[in-house]
């Protein structure tokens, strides 16, 4: 394979003999294109600055938190990421800690001067480094891809990617573009430092840091006029905070995530982060004040009140941003309960992506996680939201969304009389909607999840749900889970049967202890304009004995403006 790139490569010109003075110097600029699949990326590129030992990786036409260099006085890569409120972490990593490359015999020309060949391997990727030894110049356009080779002209990843020096100048360097770090602030290892840099691509809004959310705690019910102050409604399931939260950026994307773990608590419950809409007369706040009775009723057909539940013209019910179910017992049991080989989670987390509500997510918003139990010690939760940056392709234009919840039968003030949702018994659950002019590509945000009558209870029994707009069918499945059993060691205290099977494991509507429950979309591309009747129907399972069966379904519409 001798000299196999001099045909491909860029053509370029033998040196002069003043261009062949000038390798003996140390001082230089590389600039560095990129070609994937065989086209060359538009844009700049990346430059190498060397000055005497020294080298300073620039990426072209970005703004880097973190600053990359060579040492070649101490044979080491220094990696300084300096955060926004003056945190400086260094990674310092010496040469033979990298990983070492296979020396091939091949050889090629790049920009007029001889090449060699070596090969790595990193996570199953195929790396293949070309170098020369032909000037006085040491560095690598990646830290840790040959750094002790030479000078590193191309570098190809799994024979598609690859990263090719253009030009080298051989001219000063300012102390602008070396840019030497003055301040290498914490020295850490590779993994914290590796933790710093993913955490600081994205920002993180906590929200609820180490709550109990537990039975018991009787406490007044205030107006929640105080920002970033927690309150507990519902004899403590309930915790609401009234934060501020960014306005979206366009292409950004939003997740929710939760961390929760038992804190006396044996069971697996029913969990739900919630925005309480403040539009209308009345609010679900004034049910956590005042009490579900001032909450508009639906009233079945089983004589049933059920409070909050479905929107009106002067109520908007809780905007569900996540339901999560908790585990039996993670962390509290976990000592209690010992089974060789059985290594029980510390928590769970649970991490959604909701991004299409973060138009209604914004601004001064009241925002509460509520976990159903009966126990003194409870659960503790941390929420946070987390927003990450558009991608570069990403598509920014757009006006933003319509966001409005229409109705949410989970009864979050279930510890203060809020009704189950055994509605579907004998009738469905209806609403008649306004949707205004100048939407786009409507959808119906559907979560739905089955509870109740122990084994013949349409908890463990699968039942079909069906939506219907103006009593047009638009969608209809079973929700089903069959993967619980992939849970088992987030569930320490879950019952053990005597076929082998723990409680935990078993097949349920659409939930498994310790995980969240994702919703379905539902597209409605015949929905115009003006009053529109929502209708789910769900073949609820009648009573047994003192059990009883319910469903906990909430749908928001959403559309683009």
């Amino acid at each position: 394979m001798k000299g196999i790139l001099a045909g491909v490569m860029l053509a370029a010109a033998l040196p002069t003999a003043a261009q062949k003075k000038k390798t003996d110097s140390t001082v230089a600029v590389i600039t560095y294109g990129y070609v994937n699949n065989g086209k060359p990326s538009a844009g700049e590129g990346l430059k190498l600055v060397i000055d005497h030992g020294k080298a300073h990786l620039l990426p072209g036409g970005k703004t880097q938190k973190e600053q990359q260099y060579l040492d070649y006085s101490d044979n080491s890569t220094l990696q300084v990421l300096s955060l926004s409120n003056g945190d400086v972490y260094t990674l310092k990593k010496p040469f033979k800690d990298h990983p070492q490359p296979e020396l091939l015999p091949d050889t090629a020309t790049i920009l007029g001067l001889p090449c060699k060949k070596a090969k790595l391997f990193v996570r199953s990727n195929t790396i293949e480094v070309w170098y020369t030894n032909a000037v006085q110049l040491k560095g690598t356009p990646f830290l840790s891809y040959g750094p002790d080779l030479g000078l590193v002209l191309r570098i190809v990843r799994n024979g598609n990617s690859e990263t090719i020096a253009r030009k080298i100048e051989y001219r000063k360097v300012t102390p602008q573009e070396l840019s030497w770090p003055a301040n290498l602030g914490q020295q850490v290892d590779d993994a914290a430092y590796t933790r710093a840099v993913i955490d600081s691509r994205y920002t993180t809004l906590p929200i609820f840091q180490n709550e109990q959310i537990s039975w018991g705690n009787n406490t007044p019910n205030p107006a929640i006029t105080e920002l970033d102050k927690t309150f507990h409604f519902a004899g403590g399931t309930v915790i609401v905070k009234r934060v501020k939260l960014p306005a979206p950026k366009k292409g950004q994307s939003l997740f929710a995530e939760l961390v929760q773990y038992s804190n006396g608590d044996a069971y697996d419950r029913t969990g739900s982060v919630f925005m309480i809409p403040v539009t209308g007369d009345t609010t679900f706040l004034d049910g956590l004040t005042k009490g579900a009775a001032v909450l508009p009723i639906f009233q079945d057909r089983n004589g049933k009140k059920y409070q909050g539940m479905v929107a009106t013209p002067h109520y908007t019910p809780t905007l569900e941003i996540m339901r999560f179910f908790t585990p039996f017992g993670v962390r509290q049991f976990n000592d209690q309960v010992k089974i060789k080989g059985y290594h029980w989670a510390d928590s769970v987390i649970y991490k959604q992506d909701v991004t299409e509500l973060q138009d209604a997510l914004q601004g001064e918003a009241l925002i509460g996680v509520y976990i159903g139990n009966y126990d003194k010690g409870g659960h503790k939760v941390s929420l946070s939201f987390k927003y990450y940056p558009a991608d570069a392709d990403a598509d920014t234009t757009g006006k933003g969304k319509w966001v409005m919840p229409i109705f949410n039968t989970t009864n979050v003030m279930e510890m203060a009389g809020q009704e189950y949702a055994t509605l579907f018994d004998k009738d469905s659950l209806t609403v008649t909607v306004n949707i205004p002019e100048g939407l786009k590509s409507l959808q119906l945000r559907y979560l739905t999840t089955g509870h109740g009558g122990w084994g013949g209870g349409d908890e463990f029994n699968p039942k079909q749900n069906e939506i219907f707009v103006d009593n047009q069918r638009v969608y209809h499945f079973i929700p089903w889970r069959t993967d619980c059993a992939t849970y088992r060691f987030s569930n320490p205290a879950s019952g053990n049967f005597g076929d082998g099977l723990s409680s935990s494991d078993l097949s349920r509507s659409n939930w498994c202890p310790g995980t969240l429950t994702t919703p379905v979309f539902i597209n409605l591309p015949d929905v115009k304009p003006g009053l529109h009747t929502f209708r789910v129907a769900i073949p609820q399972g009648k009573p047994a004995g003192t059990s009883q069966s319910f469903w906990n379904v909430s749908g928001i519409l959403i559309g683009e403006k």
